[in-house]
């Protein structure tokens, strides 16, 4: 194989896959649909000249059998007035008419036979292009089904891309770490607002009256006694002074009989 041919069969094939890839199914079987109507047409036409062919020859044959009866008529006239000469003419003429007619019927004949067959192509034409138009109706909702298909796994396959993913979780990572921050932010301020000193005082006696609470709780349910429920009054009020310990123990000497 030379190059010329190589390289000619090399740019057919590039044309070709071209094509190949600008055809659109719908747009194809439309301009087809189109291409066999149009042919359709000019089959009509050329049926209907057939036919008129058909009719003409059938015309011209009766036309000459009519004359070739006239003829004949003439003959016996002339029998009846005595005149055969006149009659033998006539009867020539006549003969020659039946020669065409008979012509012009075997020919009429025969093109009848074949404008039968042209209408019969005609009818099947027809047919099968209201089958193409039918097909070409199915083929054309295949393939937007295809091509909504086609988009839809696209857009999945768009959809699954790992890239969307990732830019999501990192966007999500993003927005967790600014709320981390302001809520760091909230609670420094927090912190650094009012007075530390009356704070700290605050936090002890939310526990201490925590340690209340939990005393009744148990006390409630049970699992004290009346005395360890009394202890925290007792503690607090020796915490408050001595002096009523005091009072207690001078009182419990002067009852004493032996130190009078």
């Amino acid at each position: 194989m030379g190059i010329f041919q190589r390289l000619m069969t090399v740019i057919k094939a590039n044309i070709n896959a071209l094509i190949g890839r600008a055809e659109d199914p719908s747009k194809v079987l439309e301009q087809s649909l189109i291409d066999a109507r149009t042919q359709l047409a000019k089959t009509k036409q050329d049926v209907a000249g057939a036919i008129a062919d058909e009719k003409k020859l059938q015309a011209q044959s009766e036309r000459e059998k009519k004359q070739a009866e006239d003829w004949e008529r003439r003959a016996m006239l002339a029998v009846q007035e005595g005149r055969d000469d006149l009659a033998k003419q006539a009867l020539m003429r006549q003969s020659e008419h039946v020669q065409n007619a008979t012509q012009l019927h075997e020919t009429w004949v025969r093109h009848k036979a074949d404008t039968d067959n042209l209408k019969g192509s005609l009818r099947q034409m027809n047919d099968r292009i209201e089958e193409l138009k039918r097909k070409k109706n199915v083929l054309v909702a295949r393939q937007r089904r295809a091509e909504a298909q086609q988009r839809i796994q696209e857009t999945m396959h768009s959809m699954s891309d790992q890239s969307a993913f990732d830019t999501f979780a990192r966007m999500e990572e993003k927005i967790d770490d600014m709320e981390r921050q302001a809520l760091a932010a909230a609670e420094l301020a927090g912190e650094l607002s009012g007075d530390t000193l009356q704070q700290e005082f605050a936090a002890l006696e939310y526990h201490g009256s925590a340690d209340q609470r939990l005393l009744e709780l148990k006390q409630k349910m049970g699992l004290l006694g009346a005395g360890e429920a009394k202890a925290p009054q007792q503690l607090s009020a020796g915490a408050a002074g001595s002096e009523p310990i005091h009072d207690a123990e001078l009182v419990e000497e002067d009852d004493e009989p032996g130190k009078k």
